[in-house]
C-alpha cells in the first residue's frame, strides 16, 4: 500500500499528514469525534453526500476515540481497527505500518497439496494468545500441516468465545494479543513454510457489542431469515456502504495481515439477490489485495451448493473449496454407530466412502429425509481438492453432549483406519486442533456473555442438541455444559510439549502425511485416476492408477474377513506383478495390534478394523 492510500472506505487510518476518521451514518445530521486520549476533545465531522462523516485530525497512533451521533453516545467505531478494552469501550487508532514484515519472498498458497489445521487461538495453548501459538508452529510443520485455519479472531464481547459472535470485524480480538500479534503469528508461520487463513463471518453481527445500528438502521434487512441474528443488508436500500464494509474487510485481512486466504462462514446465510453476488465481490477483491501472492478461499455451505465454486461469469462466487459435511456425517456414523439428528440420512457404509472419494458430495440433489427436501447440487468437473474432508471440526466436536472427541467416543482402530482414508484420499484433508495427538480434551461450545444473554444461549444450546435422541433426555439436557462457565472454556485448552512426538497418534498422522506428499499417485489428488469398490458390508478398496506407482488401500471397518471374494477387478495385478505391503494402521508404533497383510499367494483375507496400503511392484510373491 502506498503512503496515504486508504485500505478501506470505513474506519480511521493514520496517514503521513495526519489521521482521517470516516464513519457511515447516512441519516444522522451531525457526528462528533471524541478524542478521549486528548481530554475528551470533540471535533465536528463534515458530512458527505454518500452518508459518510469525515474528520482529519493530527493525533498519534494509540489515540483513543469514540463518536457522538446527533447527541447520543459516545459509541465505539463500527470499523475500529482495535478495541484494547473490548467492544463496549473506546476504539484505538493504530499504526498499520508498524510491523516490519520478514516474508517478502513468501509466494502465498494454492489449494492443491494443502493439509488444513483448524485452530481456536484461545484454547490452542494454556495462555490462549497468538504469541503463545507461535511456539507450536514447529509442531504443526513436523506433523505435516501446511495451512492453518484460524477460527474467527475479530473482536467479540467477554473473555472467551468461539469467535462467531464477532462485532468489530476489522479489529483483532484484544484478548489474543496487541494489534500486531496476528501479524507476528503470520510472519512466524510463513518462516516455517506454513500458510494462514482466517475464518470470517459475514452473515450477521454478534448479539452483544455491535454498535452499527446506533449509526444507521440500514445495516440490517428484514427481507431474509438468519438463525444467528439479523441478516446484513446486501441488496436493499442504502446497501452499498454495507457491501463495501464487508468487501473491504476481506481485502483488509489479506493486505494488512498478509493472510493466505479466508474461510467464509455459513455462506448460505449471506443473502444477496443482486449480481454479482457480494461473495463474488469478496473473492475478487481479496485476490486483488493479495497482488502476486496466491490465496485460498474456502466456503462453509450447509446446502452444498457448488455455485460457491463456479466462476462469477457462470453466476458463481469464484471460491476455491467447500467443506464436505457429507463425508464427515458418514464417518461419524461409522465411528459411533449412531444415526441421530442430522446424521439421520447416513449409514457409514463402504459405498458412502467410495462415493465421497470419487464424487465429492454424497447428496447432489436427492431427497434428504432429515430436512424433508432435496439436498446438494451435482458435482461435475470440480477438482477433488475443492472438497475439504474431515473427521472433526469445531462444530462437529461440540455437537456432542460434552464436546467429546472421536478419540474418546470411538474404537481407536476404527479411528486410525478412517484417518488413513481421510489423509490419503484425493480431497483436501483438514484436522481439528489436537486431533493429530488424539487428545481427549473436549471442545464444547463456550461464549462469555452477561447473565441474561448467557441463560438464553445455554437454553439455545440445549434446544439444538435435543435433535439427538441420546441428548434429549432430562439427564442429557442437564449435562450440557454451560457455555458461559469459565470451566467450560478451560476444559478445551490443549496442554502439550515436545513429548507428543512420541505419541502413537502423532506418528500415525506424520507418516500418513509423508505418504501423501511423497507418493506421486496420492499427491496428484486426481479423482479421475482413482477408483473404489465395496468388498463386504464393512470393507472397501481404493485404487490409485497413477501418475506414480499403482497403490491399493484396503479398509475393513468390521471384523476379520478370512475369505474375500477375489472377483473384484480392483484387487487384480498383472501376471508378473504383486502387491507389497507399504503401510498399515495396525502398526504397533501407532498403537495397533500388529501388521498383517491382506493378500497372500492363496488369496485375500482382511484384518479387522484396519487400513492397509499396498504398492504394485514387479515379480515376487505377494506380501
Amino acid at each position: 500500500m502506498t503512503a496515504g492510500a486508504r485500505s478501506s472506505r470505513h474506519g480511521a487510518e493514520l496517514q503521513d499528514d495526519g489521521a482521517e476518521f470516516r464513519v457511515w451514518a447516512p441519516d444522522a445530521r451531525q457526528l462528533e469525534l471524541v478524542l478521549e486520549s486528548d481530554a475528551g476533545r470533540r471535533v465536528a465531522m463534515r458530512r458527505h453526500e454518500d452518508g459518510f462523516h469525515v474528520a482529519r485530525v493530527s493525533v498519534p497512533a494509540g489515540a483513543r476515540y469514540r463518536y457522538v451521533v446527533d447527541g447520543r453516545g459516545p459509541f465505539p467505531d463500527p470499523a475500529s481497527r482495535f478495541q484494547p478494552e473490548g467492544p463496549h469501550q473506546a476504539s484505538m487508532l493504530v499504526d498499520a505500518r508498524g510491523h516490519r514484515w520478514r516474508d517478502d519472498a513468501w509466494p502465498g498458497v494454492r489449494l492443491h497439496g494443502q493439509v488444513v489445521y483448524e485452530m481456536h487461538v484461545g484454547t490452542f495453548t494454556p495462555e490462549g494468545t497468538l504469541d503463545a501459538a507461535c511456539t507450536r508452529l514447529d509442531h504443526l510443520a513436523d506433523v505435516g500441516i501446511t495451512l492453518i485455519e484460524v477460527m474467527p479472531a475479530a473482536e467479540f464481547p467477554g473473555r472467551f468465545n468461539w469467535g462467531y459472535d464477532g462485532v468489530s470485524l476489522y479489529a483483532p480480538y484484544h484478548g489474543y494479543g496487541d494489534y500486531d500479534a496476528l501479524k507476528r503469528f503470520v510472519d512466524a508461520a510463513h518462516a516455517r513454510g506454513l500458510g494462514v487463513i482466517l475464518d470470517v463471518v459475514y452473515n450477521h453481527f454478534g448479539p452483544d457489542g455491535a454498535y452499527h445500528r446506533e449509526f444507521s438502521a440500514h445495516w440490517y434487512t428484514d427481507r431474509y431469515e438468519n438463525e444467528w441474528g439479523e441478516p446484513l443488508n446486501f441488496d436493499g436500500p442504502h446497501c452499498q456502504a454495507v457491501r463495501a464494509f464487508v468487501i473491504d474487510n476481506a481485502a483488509y485481512w489479506i493486505r494488512e495481515f498478509h493472510l493466505d486466504g479466508l474461510r467464509l462462514d455459513a455462506t448460505q446465510s449471506v443473502h444477496d439477490a443482486t449480481a454479482p453476488h457480494v461473495l463474488a465481490e469478496v473473492a475478487r477483491e481479496a485476490r486483488r489485495a493479495a497482488g502476486e501472492r496466491d490465496i485460498v478461499l474456502i466456503a462453509e455451505n450447509e446446502p452444498q451448493d457448488v455455485r460457491c465454486l463456479a466462476s462469477p461469469d457462470a453466476g458463481g462466487f469464484g471460491l476455491d473449496a467447500m467443506w464436505n459435511d457429507d463425508y464427515h456425517h458418514a464417518a461419524r456414523v461409522a465411528l459411533t454407530g449412531r444415526r441421530e439428528g442430522y446424521l439421520h440420512d447416513y449409514e457409514g457404509t463402504p459405498q458412502e466412502f467410495v462415493s465421497a472419494l470419487r464424487r465429492g458430495f454424497l447428496f447432489q440433489g436427492q431427497y434428504y429425509a432429515w430436512q424433508k427436501q432435496r439436498r446438494g447440487t451435482p458435482v461435475t468437473r470440480e477438482p477433488a481438492a475443492a472438497f475439504v474432508h474431515f473427521l472433526q471440526n469445531h462444530d462437529q466436536v461440540a455437537n456432542t453432549l460434552r464436546g467429546e472427541r472421536c478419540s474418546t467416543t470411538s474404537h481407536p482402530a476404527v479411528v486410525r483406519a478412517l484417518t488413513a482414508v481421510t489423509l490419503l484420499g484425493p480431497e483436501t484433508p483438514m484436522l481439528f486442533m489436537g486431533q493429530e495427538i488424539a487428545t481427549t480434551q473436549p471442545f464444547p461450545f463456550f461464549a462469555d456473555h452477561g447473565p441474561e444473554l448467557a441463560s438464553r444461549v445455554h437454553e439455545g444450546r440445549r434446544g439444538f442438541l435435543r435433535q439427538f435422541a441420546s441428548f434429549a433426555s432430562p439427564a442429557g439436557q442437564a449435562a450440557v455444559p454451560d457455555p458461559a462457565a469459565v470451566a467450560t472454556f478451560e476444559s478445551a485448552k490443549l496442554g502439550f510439549g515436545d513429548e507428543v512426538r512420541e505419541l502413537p497418534a502423532f506418528r500415525l498422522h506424520r507418516d500418513l502425511l509423508r505418504l501423501r506428499r511423497t507418493e506421486p499417485s496420492i499427491a496428484a489428488q486426481s479423482r479421475e485416476a482413482l477408483d473404489g469398490a465395496v468388498l463386504t458390508e464393512k470393507a472397501f478398496v481404493v485404487r490409485w492408477f497413477g501418475p506414480g506407482r499403482e497403490l491399493l488401500l484396503v479398509v475393513n471397518l468390521g471384523t476379520q474377513c478370512r475369505d474375500v471374494a477375489a472377483s473384484e477387478p480392483l484387487l487384480a495385478c498383472g501376471r508378473d506383478q504383486a502387491w507389497s505391503l507399504l503401510w498399515s494402521s495396525e502398526d504397533p508404533d501407532y498403537g495397533g495390534a500388529g501388521v498383517v497383510s491382506p493378500v497372500s499367494a492363496y488369496g485375500w483375507a482382511l484384518p479387522g478394523t484396519s487400513a492397509v496400503l499396498l504398492a504394485l511392484g514387479a515379480g515376487g510373491e505377494p506380501a
